[in-house]
């Protein structure tokens, strides 16, 4: 594949918002990063140019959050996300990649209406205690979400339908997301490989954008750090409210 300049254009804007996404500042700003980058080369390509750098932007976010993290939501949900990667790499060729974010944005637009409801609820008086944590929920959409991280790049949305109502202290729960997905990204890199995805001409344009994306997550990390619970939660929810519209009129759009 050659090289267009014009590619850049789209590349440093997605980029950005995945940097942003990748420092703390909610799943919604991630989903635009493979669309955007699809203006200008075919999805799956735009999917592998983009996996080296989530990886990068990993590593910065591991080093932000290294303080932070809630073991049990890690513990949880990591084995359904290893065997969702697993089942993507052996169905990823069967199933529509735009059903699959048709599913995923419409459990998230209930969940974070139900949010909304709840705080609606709370400003009556009544009170909604935190959710325990759950295996069987854990298992469902931790695999849930380690198959829409492999087939779309989507797999955050479904972490924060398992991991937001637990209310953990904001820090402990991005840095729970942050290693949740540095582990899954670590190990795509094997059934992208094999399947030929990160070819000489996308990694030299992945390492051509790493620097930008390794600066966002440094500016994205430093915004949430700085993030009271009483704001984090509101703002991290309309994120994944909007996340859920954008993933459902993706998968509306191309279905039809």
């Amino acid at each position: 594949m050659s090289i267009d300049p014009s590619l850049y254009l789209a590349a440093v804007p997605a980029v950005i918002l995945v940097g942003l996404t990748k420092g703390g500042m909610g799943e919604a700003l991630a989903l635009m990063g493979v669309p955007i980058l699809a203006m200008v080369v075919p999805p799956v390509q735009a999917a592998a140019i983009l996996l080296p750098i989530l990886v990068a932007s990993d590593v910065v976010s591991l080093w932000i959050w290294r303080r932070h993290n809630d073991r049990r939501t890690l513990q949880l949900l990591l084995p359904g996300g290893i065997i969702g990667i697993g089942l993507g790499w052996a169905t990823s060729a069967y199933v529509p990649r735009d059903a699959l974010r048709l599913i995923i944005g419409i459990i998230t637009i209930f969940f974070a209406l139900r949010y909304f409801y709840g705080q609606w609820q709370i400003r009556r008086g009544i009170a909604v205690p935190p959710k325990p944590h759950r295996a069987g929920p854990a298992a469902f959409f931790g695999t849930l979400a380690g198959y829409g991280s492999f087939v779309a790049h989507a797999g955050g949305v479904p972490f924060q339908v398992y991991a937001l109502p637990l209310k953990l202290p904001p820090r402990d729960y991005t840095g729970a997301a942050v290693r949740y997905f540095a582990i899954l990204n670590a190990v795509k890199l094997v059934p992208y490989f094999a399947l030929g995805q990160l070819d000489t001409a996308h990694l030299t344009i992945s390492a051509t954008l790493a620097p930008i994306a390794v600066a966002a997550t440094a500016a994205g990390g430093y915004m949430v750090k700085r993030m009271k619970p009483d704001v984090f939660y509101p703002f991290m929810y309309t994120m994944a409210l909007l996340a859920g519209l954008k993933l459902a009129y993706d998968g509306v759009a191309l279905l039809v």
